[in-house]
């Protein structure tokens, strides 16, 4: 689940119910700041990094202080309960938020030196900067540089939640899963011609939903496996279809398929798949 789905109540209610979750919660929480803190002088050493994603990551289990009302005793139960913290450190995620900061910075400090200060940018002006003003030299501008530090520190980290044991590699391909299914559900309503149904009948729209569920599991498939084969680097999933998609075949009853030719890379990629080349 997204970071809006975030809030206490809600983990609280999902733990209540016994219901599995991976969610993304916001990095300045306090309690997973906490866990940053702890680990970050150590966070990127080699011993966490995955070459794969490029990204350093590590999992810690934490109590999570667990809380339900109930309302026929009036009053409240009180738990710890486990749950799993994966953290991650993006390098190149780090340098682009440090430099559009700077840029932010730059801008505020030029509208600071023009006097030409803006309202909605006050608590900006005094967070970072310290402004003197004289007769004499007129507007100097200064930065708060611990300011500046601790707004940096936390750049290029982000952390996901569970309440199921994992590591945090595979926590970060199940979370980033939800992009494929998004994905599959614009596909079931624009490629399918979901967004309406266009069927006469529940008999009709049982079996349209069973066909296109059994397209996403096999887009599901493809996606798992060109991450493991590491296709992604020369290919998308549509552009893997659009390679594969030339190939002929011809069909007539009561006799078997005849498949046009295949190139020696078309094969290639059908056995990075998992999947026979057709003959």
């Amino acid at each position: 689940m997204d970071r809006g789905f975030y809030s206490e109540g809600n983990i609280n209610a999902l733990l209540k119910n016994h219901i599995k979750f991976l969610i993304a919660p916001k990095s300045s929480l306090s309690f997973v700041r906490k866990e940053f803190d702890k680990a970050y002088d150590e966070f990127t050493s080699f011993e966490y990094y995955n070459e794969q994603y490029e990204l350093y990551s590590t999992t810690v289990m934490l109590d999570w202080q667990y809380s339900c009302e109930r309302p026929y005793k009036k009053d409240t139960l009180t738990s710890n309960k486990r749950v799993y913290l994966h953290m991650y450190y993006n390098l190149d995620k780090a340098t682009e938020d440090k430099k559009s900061f700077n840029r932010r910075l730059m801008e505020l400090r030029r509208e600071l030196l023009s006097g030409k200060r803006k309202p909605e940018n006050e608590s900006a002006y005094k967070k970072y900067f310290t402004v003197k003003e004289t007769a004499v030299r007129g507007i100097k501008v200064t930065v708060n540089e611990a300011a500046v530090h601790q707004a940096k520190r936390y750049y290029g980290y982000f952390a996901l939640l569970s309440n199921e044991k994992m590591d945090s590699i595979s926590a970060i391909e199940l979370y980033r899963n939800k992009d494929v299914i998004e994905k599959a559900f614009g596909n079931i309503k624009e490629r399918l011609n979901m967004r309406r149904t266009l069927v006469s009948s529940e008999q009709s729209l049982d079996g349209k939903l069973f066909v296109s569920y059994i397209g996403l599991i096999y887009l599901s498939y493809i996606k798992k496996h060109m991450e493991q084969a590491g296709l992604f680097e020369h290919y998308t999933i549509q552009g893997l279809f659009d390679k594969l998609d030339v190939i002929e075949c011809f069909e007539y009853p009561k006799c078997s398929l005849r498949v046009g030719e295949i190139t020696e890379k078309q094969k290639q990629l059908y056995e990075k798949l998992g999947i026979k080349p057709p003959i």
